[in-house]
């Protein structure tokens, strides 16, 4: 039998599914609607600075953005060689895709630590 890497992308893709739809819409909901509207405070420099103070603030911040970027590049690659037909280049989209998701984590931890 011919093992691959298939189901753990499958699983970052569904873990990153689940992180972008339960992280996401609140995050938009504060600071793209009701932050702009007025409705609550917007928080101040020393708050924002303290709550990324804390390691697991940080830590759950990345889990977030790696697992966003892994489900976006498997969006990408999948749907590119099913919509464009280009799925003799299966091996060079999924270099590119999981390669920038990787780029942008390892970018993403070096910003939050």
């Amino acid at each position: 039998m011919k093992r691959t890497i298939e189901p753990y992308l499958w699983l970052l893709f569904s873990g990153g599914g689940v992180a972008a739809a339960l992280v996401l819409p609140v995050l938009v909901l504060l600071f793209g609607v009701l932050m702009p509207l007025g409705v609550i405070d917007w928080p101040t420099v020393e708050h924002l600075r303290a709550l990324l103070d804390n390691v697991l603030v940080r830590a759950a911040l990345l889990v977030v953005i790696v697992l966003c970027l892994f489900h976006a590049a498997h969006r990408i690659r999948f749907t590119s060689e099913e919509l464009f037909g280009i799925a003799r280049y299966d091996l060079l989209i999924a270099v590119l895709c999981y390669g920038g998701a990787i780029v942008g984590g390892v970018t993403g931890a070096l910003l939050l630590f």
